[in-house]
């Protein structure tokens, strides 16, 4: 495989000071589902943005197919597909109307933008609503609108921002299936999303992103590797008070085979209350740690075992769980175009 897209110690900082993206570098291989994980925040949309001519870049190397960011800004929008965040598709119009556009935007002669319209809304599953206003579909159809309207121009590579987000779990679903079509079809997909979920399902590769910085990358598998550990997670009758918790630790730490052992309510761990603890043999583990804290008249009230996840390796590389608070940052993007 050979790389598609290269980005060097990119840097995006906002007015005066916000260092929305702080020198990022990776590389995307032709091919694969890219993917970048992170929190509303974390830089993905505006990484995306830049990558995708909308927003100039403060600093760094960026090339797409060999193509400068700057200097081949054009070529560049011909051979991809984008679709924001903000569904684009027009409500008064109808879901063969809004391809159908989006094809003559794209110079595609009347003959052929006509078929292209009905071989897209066929693709995506809206052949039965392709003569309804849009505006009277649901958030999953709106979406999977604007997926067939970034693919007009059979983009070499597409770039999706969340293109799940308030989406209902079988729309997602949808959604993937239509993402691993287009893979398999040789598409190159660049997907951001806050899902650890989407990322586990969809992503050949992955970045973990947070603060506008990359702190891991690599295969999801590989990733939740480096964890090493089962986690176990669990809580004891009367533990809302902190000496007890306390107590449980220290209990719980000096079990042979533990590899950490932490007070949840203090963060950094996969859960809010009680106590979780990493092991390479979580359910040769578990035993003995009944044993042990039932010797020291503690009472289990639940526990479960898990294998690692990308939310164990979120917290592994950042310290946190995956925030979900929405930080806003500057709207204006320099022009309104989303595919070209």
């Amino acid at each position: 495989m050979s790389s598609i897209i290269t980005v060097d110690n990119l840097v995006k900082i906002y007015s005066p000071d916000i260092r929305a993206v702080d020198g990022i570098s990776f590389a995307v291989e032709k091919g694969e589902i890219f993917g970048f994980l992170g929190p509303n925040g974390a830089g993905k949309s505006t990484a995306i943005k830049v990558l995708t001519t909308l927003l100039k870049k403060t600093s760094g190397s960026v090339k797409v197919k060999g193509f400068d960011l700057e200097a081949d800004a054009r070529e560049i929008r011909r051979i991809i597909g984008y679709a924001s965040q903000e569904v684009g598709v027009d409500t008064d119009l109808t879901g063969m109307e809004n391809i159908y556009l989006q094809c003559r935007f794209h110079h595609i002669p009347k003959d052929k933008a006509r078929v292209k319209a009905l071989e897209l809304v066929k693709m995506v599953g809206l052949s039965d609503a392709a003569n309804r206003r849009a505006g009277t579909y649901s958030g999953g159809m709106k979406r999977r609108l604007d997926l067939a309207t970034a693919l007009v121009s059979d983009p070499e590579i597409l770039f999706l921002d969340e293109p799940t987000t308030g989406l209902d779990p079988q729309s997602r679903r949808a959604i993937w299936d239509y993402i691993r079509e287009l893979n398999d079809k040789g598409t190159t997909i660049f997907l951001t999303t806050q899902y650890m979920e989407e990322a586990d399902q969809l992503a050949h590769r992955l970045c973990i992103i947070d603060n506008g910085k990359i702190v891991a990358e690599g295969v999801p598998a590989k990733l939740k590797a480096q964890i090493g550990a089962d986690l176990i997670k669990f809580r004891v009758v009367g533990d809302s008070d902190p000496a007890v918790t306390k107590k449980v630790v220290g209990i719980v730490s000096a079990i042979e085979g533990v590899k950490d052992a932490r007070d949840c309510s203090k963060g950094g761990a996969d859960c809010t209350e009680g106590v979780a603890l990493y092991s390479e043999n979580g359910s040769n583990l578990v035993p003995l740690i009944v044993r042990a804290l039932d010797s020291a008249h503690l009472e289990i009230e639940n526990l479960t075992l898990s294998k690692p996840s990308l939310d164990d390796v979120f917290i592994k590389f950042t310290g946190k769980q995956l925030r979900t608070e929405l930080v806003k940052m500057p709207a204006k993007v320099g022009f309104r175009t989303r595919r070209r």
